[in-house]
C-alpha cells in the first residue's frame, strides 16, 4: 500500500450523484474550497447516471403547484410538509434553468420552441454535471470511498478518512464541514446503478450520533423483467398483469397494486404486457427511456404486444423515503458540521411515507444538494478546524483476520431484508424474528469482520452498513403499529389517526425509536 494522502479543505462532499454534484457547485459558489470523494466514478455511478428520470418540475402557477403537492399526500399518509414541498418546487424550477444555461444540458424542444424540462437522461445529465464541477474548480477524487467521518473534540464533523482503490492508498481529508450525499441503501439486490448504494452514509452518520427519520418507509420494490436490473415502474401503469395460466390478475398494478403482484410471486410466475399504451404513447416511451426497451429488443420481445415475465427488486431507501433527518432549511443534521442531501436524507418532507419515484427524488437531490452545499460552506467558512479523530467503530481493524467475511454478512442480511413476505408484505410475527436475527448478525457477525486490506475494508463497511440500515428499518416499522404510506402491516391494517407523526430512530449497538410531531401536530412521545 502506498503512503497515505492527507489534505484539507473547507467543504468535503461524499458522493458522486446529482445531490453531491449540486452540493459541490453551491458550496464552491459560496466561496468554499471543495473536495468531492466518490465511491465510484463521479458522473457514471449511482442510480441516476445509467437511466432516464422524470423531474418534479412544475411551473410557478398556483393551480399546477397545488395539484402537484396534492398528488402524493394521501399515498404518503399525510406526512409531507407543504413548506418543504413549496421550497423544493421553487428550487427545482430554478435549478433546471441553471442546468440548461450553466450546465449546458441539451433539453429537447417542444413544437413552440420551448424546452421540455420535465425529465433528464441520466448519462448526459451526469456527464454535464461533472464537466460543470471541473470548470468551477471542484477537486474530484473517484474510486475513493469514505470509510469513516472525522470529528473534533466537541463532536463536530470535520472531514472523513477513506481508501483510494485505484491508487491503493488511504486518505484523510480534514474539512470545516461535510455533506453526506452518498445515496441510499438497496441491499445489493440488483437494481440498476445501486451497487454503490449500500447505506455507507447511514453507518457513518450513526457512528457520530445522527438522528434518522422515516426508516419504516424503506420497503420500496421496483417492477423489472425477470433477470433484468431495470426498474422503470412508471411504465407499468400501462400494463396488464397475468398469472402463470394466462388469467388477468385483477387489482395488480404499479402503484397501489404492487402487493398483489408480490403475493402471486410467492407461488407462481407473473407476466406483464404494456398493452394499455397507444401508438403515440409507445413512441414517447421509447424516446423517454431507451434503455428500458434495449433489454426487450435484445431478446426479440415486443413488450406492447407480447407477455414477459416480471419480478420485484428491492430498492430500499433509494426509492423509499427514510434517511438521515434534516433539522433546518440548510439540510443540517443533528450533528454539528454534518449536512445531508439526496437519498441519504429523509424525503418525508415532500413525499411523506410513500416513494417519490424518480421525479420527486430527482427534485429533492438537486434542491437538498443546493441547500446542503451552501449551508456547509457558510458553516465551514465561519469556523476553525482543530485536532480531529476518526469516528469509525465497525469493520476497520486490519490487524487480524476475523472468522466472518463481508459476503457472509451480506448474504445473511439479504435473507431478512429482500424476501417479499418479510419486508414488503409486512406482519409483526415475521418482522420481529427478522429483526432479532439482524440484531444477532450485528452482534455476532459484523463484530467479527476484520478486514486485512483496503478493498476488504470497503466491502466490510458496506456489509455492516446494510445490517445497520435493516435494523433501523425494522425497529421503526415495529414501532409504527398501523398501515401508513408504503409500510402496510397485515397485523395492523388500518391507518391510525393517533399515529400521525414521524418516527425518529438512531444508534448502533443499542438502537432507539421515538415518535416526533409533524409541523404543528403537538408534542413528541417517546416509544
Amino acid at each position: 500500500m502506498r503512503e497515505p494522502w492527507h489534505t484539507s479543505t473547507d467543504v468535503l462532499v461524499i458522493g458522486g450523484g446529482p445531490a453531491a454534484a449540486w452540493a459541490a457547485i453551491h458550496a464552491r459558489e459560496a466561496g468554499a474550497r471543495v473536495v468531492l470523494v466518490d465511491k465510484g466514478y463521479c458522473g457514471t455511478s449511482g442510480a441516476t447516471a445509467p437511466a432516464g428520470t422524470g423531474v418534479w418540475y412544475v411551473a410557478p402557477e398556483a393551480t399546477a403547484r397545488a395539484n402537484a403537492k396534492a398528488s402524493r399526500e394521501a399515498l404518503g399518509g399525510y406526512l409531507a410538509d407543504h413548506y418543504w414541498m413549496d421550497r423544493v418546487l421553487d428550487q427545482t424550477y430554478r435549478n433546471m434553468e441553471r442546468l440548461a444555461v450553466d450546465g449546458r444540458y441539451p433539453f429537447p424542444v417542444n413544437a413552440d420552441g420551448t424546452q421540455l424540462r420535465t425529465g433528464v437522461q441520466g448519462p448526459e445529465y451526469m456527464r454535464r454535471m461533472r464537466a460543470w464541477l471541473n470548470r468551477i474548480g471542484v477537486d474530484i477524487h473517484d474510486h475513493s470511498p469514505a470509510l469513516e467521518l472525522l470529528v473534533d473534540a466537541d463532536g463536530a464533523v470535520r472531514g472523513a478518512a477513506g481508501y483510494q482503490r485505484q491508487l491503493d492508498r488511504d486518505y484523510r481529508v480534514t474539512a470545516g464541514a461535510v455533506v453526506l450525499a452518498s445515496g441510499g441503501c438497496a441491499f445489493l439486490a440488483g437494481a440498476l446503478g445501486t451497487n454503490v448504494d449500500t447505506g455507507d452514509g447511514t453507518l457513518m452518520a450513526a457512528e457520530v450520533g445522527a438522528r434518522f427519520s422515516g426508516m419504516e418507509f424503506s420497503n420500496a420494490y421496483g417492477i423489472a423483467p425477470k433477470g433484468s436490473t431495470i426498474t422503470k415502474t412508471a411504465y407499468y401503469s400501462y400494463a396488464t398483469f397475468f398469472g402463470e395460466d394466462g388469467r388477468v390478475l385483477e387489482e395488480a398494478g404499479s402503484s397501489k397494486g404492487r402487493s398483489v403482484i408480490a403475493r402471486h410471486l410467492l407461488h407462481e410466475k407473473v407476466f406483464a404486457q404494456l398493452d394499455r399504451a397507444d401508438e403515440a404513447t409507445q413512441q414517447q416511451m421509447r424516446v423517454g427511456q431507451p434503455n428500458f426497451f434495449l433489454q426487450f429488443d435484445r431478446r426479440g420481445i415486443n413488450p406492447f404486444t407480447q407477455k414477459f415475465e416480471i419480478d420485484l427488486l428491492a430498492e430500499g431507501t433509494v426509492r423509499g423515503t427514510g434517511g438521515i433527518d434534516v433539522v433546518d432549511d440548510d439540510c443540517a443534521t443533528t450533528v454539528p458540521g454534518l449536512y445531508v442531501a439526496g437519498d441519504a436524507a429523509t424525503r418525508e418532507r415532500i413525499c411523506g411515507g410513500f416513494t417519490g419515484g424518480g421525479s420527486h427524488n430527482a427534485a429533492w437531490a438537486m434542491s437538498s444538494g443546493t441547500w446542503a452545499g451552501a449551508g456547509a460552506a457558510r458553516y465551514a467558512l465561519a469556523s476553525t478546524v482543530g485536532d480531529v479523530s476518526g469516528a469509525g467503530r465497525i469493520a476497520l481493524d486490519d490487524n487480524e483476520t476475523g472468522a466472518v467475511s463481508p459476503e457472509e454478512v451480506v448474504s445473511a442480511a439479504q435473507a431478512e431484508l429482500i424476501p417479499f413476505e418479510k419486508n414488503f408484505l409486512r406482519d409483526g410475527t415475521t418482522l420481529a424474528p427478522a429483526l432479532a436475527r439482524l440484531d444477532e448478525l450485528w452482534r455476532d457477525g459484523v463484530s467479527q469482520l476484520r478486514p486485512v486490506s483496503g478493498d476488504d475494508r470497503v466491502r466490510a463497511r458496506s456489509a455492516a452498513a446494510i445490517v445497520a440500515v435493516g435494523r433501523l428499518m425494522y425497529r421503526s416499522t415495529l414501532a409504527r403499529t398501523e398501515s401508513r404510506g408504503m409500510s402496510k402491516r397485515a397485523d395492523h391494517p388500518e391507518l391510525d389517526a393517533s399515529q400521525h407523526h414521524h418516527m425518529h430512530s438512531g444508534g448502533l449497538d443499542d438502537q432507539w425509536t421515538a415518535s416526533a410531531p409533524t409541523r404543528n401536530s403537538g408534542l413528541a412521545v417517546a416509544s
